[in-house]
């Protein structure tokens, strides 16, 4: 049997941590597989990607700035047309065809951190309205959510998702997030405020309500100081890495045949890496 072989693209890619993570499972599950790193400049992707047999590779992740380009050269599967990105393609047969994997990533380590968290909720407040801000509003109106309040600084931004996705987003400016916070029971960051070497993300949750759930899609720092002040009141919350490790079970799969598990320990092997320990 011949090696199935996957990797990530990007420009840059090499501080991609998907090798370390795809790795484990590749080891934990005794597969003949590899996954590495391919750094394609943006006029080198389109020859790449459209002969990914003729690598050796029967699919990949898409990061930076590639994601968008990925999706118009191949067939993009239901999730992948709403969010307008693709980030995991994979050959099947001679086709090439594309997902959206921060979709589940997100809604995924938001189950871990809170199982049942959408029982008793039917709004949430999302800010940021980039590329991670529509597959996280893809993902809760997926879930059953009927209002998302999406809070941006431009409001531009928060008014084409609302175009894109329907009357289910309530664009908001940031100064409204105040009042918003008020017996909320979901927030979620899906900009990159907090991140290390990035702006300060200022934000009082106490107006929260005391069973709510707080999500950070920043993993660097692993604990932002977004959810430290969310444990510091009691609070559930998801972090970036959890949603890191959640999105790449569905490529796993599509690409090795095995649907791989997260655990404790993956986790722990990446927060190491992360923290350079």
């Amino acid at each position: 049997m011949s090696t199935k072989r996957a990797c990530v693209v990007g420009w840059p890619a090499k501080h991609s941590r998907s090798p370390k993570l795809h790795g484990y499972w590749i080891k934990t599950y005794n597969l003949d597989a590899s996954y590495g790193i391919e750094e394609i400049p943006a006029e080198g992707f389109k020859d790449f990607i459209t002969n990914l047999a003729g690598h050796n590779y029967v699919g990949c992740n898409v990061t930076m700035p590639h994601k968008d380009m990925a999706l118009a050269l191949s067939q993009p599967d239901a999730r992948a047309k709403a969010v307008g990105a693709a980030n995991t393609l994979y050959l099947d047969g001679g086709t090439l065809r594309a997902t959206n994997t921060d979709v589940e990533g997100f809604i995924g380590a938001l189950d871990a951190a809170n199982p049942g968290w959408d029982s008793n909720t039917k709004e949430a407040i999302v800010m940021g309205a980039g590329g991670a801000g529509r597959a996280v509003v893809y993902g809760l109106i997926e879930r059953g959510l009927t209002t998302i309040h999406l809070v941006n600084r431009s409001l531009d931004k928060a008014e084409a998702l609302r175009a894109r996705f329907g009357d289910v987003v309530k664009p908001a400016p940031w100064s409204a997030l105040p009042d918003l916070l008020k017996g909320a029971k979901l927030l979620a960051n899906a900009t990159s405020l907090g991140m290390k070497g990035q702006g300060v993300l200022e934000i009082d949750l106490t107006p929260m309500a005391p069973d709510a759930t707080v999500a950070d899609i920043v993993y660097v720092p692993l604990k932002t100081d977004l959810l430290a002040q969310a444990e510091a009141r009691g609070l559930k919350t998801s972090n970036g890495l959890d949603m890191l490790l959640h999105q790449a079970v569905r490529g796993f799969e599509l690409w090795f045949g095995v649907r791989p598990v997260v655990t404790k320990e993956l986790f722990e092997l990446l927060a190491a890496d992360i923290e350079g320990r």
